[in-house]
């Protein structure tokens, strides 16, 4: 079955360039396109699509309300959000994790990861741009923090293995290959997980890892259950 998407950006020639490479893969559909977050927020309501790709700033309503108006906290039957964004705008991006983003993708980036994040969040997972994740929830302060909500909790090893695989973007397959583990086995471990620091996706768990110095790379490393 085809995967349908929505595509929301302010430049005609954006939205434009996004339905030539989403459309050239046999599996995708652009149902429909938004010039502003309010149309946007209109469209995805009325369409359902499977997938809305929202830039992160245009007129009306922003990426980050879009993504609250369609997937964040209290919303009874959320829509998947992917977030298009530039390295200029990281400020934003932040905040659309925390509204309910599932994934992030750059503008400028390789175009193959416009449909591979569309593929990963239709069925639940999350593309995040490597470069993404390491400016943003590393050298940002949190606008609200996961780890500020609840104690840090007690992790297994194989759930921090699972934690790490997740903030570097890897699908469930991915995981499973990584970890000599069934597809069924990452599903449960990170069903766990999110039980365990409250998230709502994937999206949170990258935030929580990268907040609480559990990547390579981020200051003061630590092992996660401080």
């Amino acid at each position: 079955m085809s995967i349908s998407v929505l595509v929301a950006d302010d430049q005609p020639m954006i939205r434009t360039s996004l339905r030539l490479i989403l459309e050239d893969e046999p599996d995708i559909t652009v149902v429909a396109e938004a010039c502003d977050g309010a149309v946007a927020v209109a469209l995805a309501r009325r369409l359902r699509p499977d997938v809305c790709l929202i830039d992160i700033r245009m007129p009306r309503l922003d990426g980050i309300d879009v993504t609250r108006a369609l997937a964040g906290p209290g919303i009874a039957d959320p829509l998947r959000v992917v977030i298009v964004t530039t390295f200029g705008l990281d400020e934003y991006v932040h905040g659309a994790l925390q509204a309910g983003a599932l994934g992030f993708v750059l503008k400028d980036g390789d175009p193959t990861l416009f449909a591979a994040a569309v593929r990963a969040a239709a069925v639940g997972d999350a593309l995040i741009s490597p470069s993404i994740t390491r400016r943003l929830l590393r050298d940002l302060a949190p606008v609200k923090s996961l780890t500020a909500r609840q104690p840090a909790p007690q992790l297994t090893d194989r759930e921090t293995d699972v934690v790490r695989a997740v903030a570097r973007g890897r699908t469930n397959h991915e995981i499973a290959a990584e970890l000599f583990i069934s597809v069924s086995t990452v599903k449960g471990h990170l069903a766990a997980i999110q039980n365990k620091l409250g998230a709502r996706n994937r999206s949170e768990i990258t935030a929580w890892a990268w907040e609480s110095r559990l990547m390579p790379g981020s200051p003061d490393q630590g092992n996660g259950s401080r």
